[in-house]
């Protein structure tokens, strides 16, 4: 961004603050352009957004309060459309609406959505309505839900698979991220589709500055995973059960020179459809930056960052705030 007053490119900085959200005070990273000339500071849209993002995100964790992809993902789910869970859950439909878009719910409201995530909850919804439902909504409804009471085992099955795979609930500690192994799958099928041989070590680099910059540019991250400073630079929790998940991922054991490894490699093409143009966005730039790279460069790399720095002795987790310091991109 260049400063209105000079004309000249000024300094991105970051710096603490405190964001009064609803009464309660809540810490965040500020973002903003420094002109270095007037020492004005200014904002955009986008970097706006983002910390807004960061504090609500850290109301919803606080409360219990549904994530705007899990308010959209429970309808979906239901198959019901916003004007009948607006009606199901005595929610104005243009405030439930508001909800989708990313307005966060009151806590009553929020833990009222949560609670009808269980299905057993949404049919004791759906009787609860049955005057103000036509009989034909009414046996569609019960019916829908039926079946995906039936199909409980499979959907615990999906759960403990996520737990089996994430170190973390959805939190700080993932950067807010959705836990979802539909999105991990085609991320890293995204990738493989894009970058060069992608051994253990580039891709543990290539996801790390993904879920970093996606945190720094718009307050949320994008695999759900979280990271150690190991030996050879950040990595991902949990990495060997992550890349063995997914039968459309192989992994052959290969050596380049003197160095011994594994390669993924795919055929499959990435569903990009869970993904939004913003995650696609920061996906294709850190590709684009580091896609030609080797294993090796992208090591010396991620030494440089402050990230795997400042806990690479104990091996500790990397905090997401870390996201401000990262200079490779």
């Amino acid at each position: 961004m260049n400063s209105p007053f000079t004309g000249k490119e000024m300094k991105r900085v970051y710096e603490k603050r405190i964001w009064n959200f609803r009464g309660e005070q809540f810490e965040y990273i500020h973002s903003a352009w420094l002109c270095e000339d007037t020492g004005e500071q200014f904002t955009d849209d986008k970097s706006d957004t983002a910390a807004f993002v960061q504090v609500t995100n850290q109301y919803r964790a606080k409360y219990g309060i549904p994530y705007t992809d899990e308010i959209i993902s429970v309808r979906n789910r239901y198959g019901i459309s916003a004007t009948k869970m607006s009606l199901l859950l005595g929610i104005g439909i243009n405030q439930y609406r508001l909800y989708e878009q990313g307005e966060v719910p009151s806590i009553s409201n929020g833990r009222m959505i949560r609670s009808v995530m269980n299905p057993k909850v949404m049919l004791e919804m759906i009787e609860s309505s049955k005057n103000e439902l036509s009989k034909s909504d009414y046996d569609k409804l019960t019916s829908k839900i039926n079946s995906v009471i039936a199909a409980t085992d499979t959907y615990k099955f999906e759960q403990y698979e996520i737990r089996r795979i994430y170190n973390t609930t959805r939190s700080l500690d993932n950067g807010f991220a959705p836990l979802s192994l539909f999105r991990l799958k085609n991320i890293m099928l995204y990738i493989l589709n894009r970058c060069n041989d992608m051994w253990y070590t580039k891709m543990n680099k290539i996801l790390f500055y993904i879920d970093f910059i996606s945190y720094r540019e718009h307050g949320m991250a994008v695999t759900g995973l979280s990271y150690r400073a190991l030996d050879y630079g950040p990595v991902p929790d949990r990495w060997d059960r992550v890349y063995s998940e997914f039968p459309e991922i192989s992994q052959e054991l290969c050596k380049a020179g003197d160095f011994d490894g594994t390669i993924l490699r795919t055929d499959t093409k990435a569903d990009t459809s869970a993904l939004s143009s913003e995650e696609l966005d920061i996906i294709d730039t850190v590709c684009t930056n580091f896609g030609q790279k080797t294993a090796r460069e992208m090591s010396r790399i991620s030494h440089d960052e402050t990230a795997w720095l400042k806990y690479k002795e104990q091996h500790e987790r990397i905090p997401l705030y870390e996201a401000y310091t990262i200079s490779a991109i």
